[in-house]
């Protein structure tokens, strides 16, 4: 029994011994475990919201696909990808898209934001991208794709985009901009130069590209070119005022019967992936998104 314990108390010994010899097996023992307890760990879900590649700070300001995965809060379906800008109200039902769901509009709302990110305060050239799908000219012959209200009495709209048209092959298309100094100008394509084709029920893409640099609009329509190009004057940057933007709406305009002119989105017709970029695209790169269903 006596050499039973004295044999348990050397080992003990040694043991110890060992283990002052080398202090740094505790440390590292720690770490070890440590390390295999964060292995167990699961990375958290993320929201599936539609990403695209944009450096921070890059000229993707806002974009939207509509496409979240809520289908019993329609707020989590319109969130903008670029900062998780949440509107404050989508009162809009999705259906089909060009690329995974669209919000269809009802004739008489639209999708709330407080505003879209820094994209007025830094977009001195701008680009602004759609997909859009509607069945004949608007009921009131108007509708709004998009505003910005704005606080100033002598615009009530510091930014806004709708169309008209005189029959269903005939789509009036206007842009309204009001600069800093409540400078304002119209980008119009009506009349002569009024787009065809673009109201049958099918899918078309839009881009309307403002560069600073010549004071030049453009249209693209599915990926094309128009030929009849809008300019402001020597205006150059388009130096809009953020501070004065009360409310961003897509889809329609809280501020309709303010700002004089007819409906919200056409009830059936549908919006989707709403891009707005502070810099003027090439002509390849707003092909790429007609191409790419962007």
């Amino acid at each position: 029994m006596k050499g039973q314990l004295r044999a348990l108390e050397t080992k003990k010994y040694l043991k110890m011994k060992q283990t002052k010899k080398h202090p740094h097996i505790y440390p590292l023992l720690a770490l070890f475990l440590l390390v295999a307890a964060c292995q167990k760990l699961e990375r958290p879900a993320l929201g599936n919201y539609p990403k695209d590649t944009n450096p921070p700070g890059g000229p993707l300001k806002f974009y939207t696909a509509f496409d979240g995965t809520s289908t019993t809060n329609p707020v989590l379906n319109a969130v903008d990808s670029i900062r998780a800008n949440f509107p404050s109200d989508n009162p809009l039902k999705s259906g089909p898209g060009v690329s995974g769901q669209a919000i269809v509009g009802d004739g008489t709302d639209f999708v709330k934001y407080a505003d879209a990110n820094d994209f007025i305060s830094t977009a001195s050239s701008f680009t602004i991208s759609f997909w859009e799908k509607r069945n004949g000219i608007p009921h009131g012959n108007s509708a709004f794709f998009f505003c910005f209200a704005s606080s100033n009495s002598q615009n009530n709209a510091m930014f806004g985009l709708f169309d008209w048209g005189s029959n269903n092959d005939s789509a009036a298309l206007k842009v309204h901009v009001v600069d800093a100094s409540v400078a304002d100008h119209w980008f119009q394509w009506a009349g002569s130069t009024a787009v065809h084709g673009i109201m049958n029920n099918q899918w078309h893409h839009l881009a309307f590209v403002y560069d600073a640099n010549t004071s030049v609009m453009s249209l693209y329509v599915d990926g094309v070119a128009n030929p009849n190009t809008q300019s402001w004057g020597s205006h150059g940057a388009a130096n809009m005022d953020d501070s004065k933007i009360t409310e961003f709406d897509i889809a329609g305009n809280s501020q309709i019967s303010n700002f004089g002119y007819g409906q919200n989105w056409e009830a059936g017709n549908s919006l989707d992936q709403f891009r707005l970029y502070s810099s003027a695209l090439t002509a390849d790169q707003v092909k790429a998104l007609y191409t790419n269903k962007q």
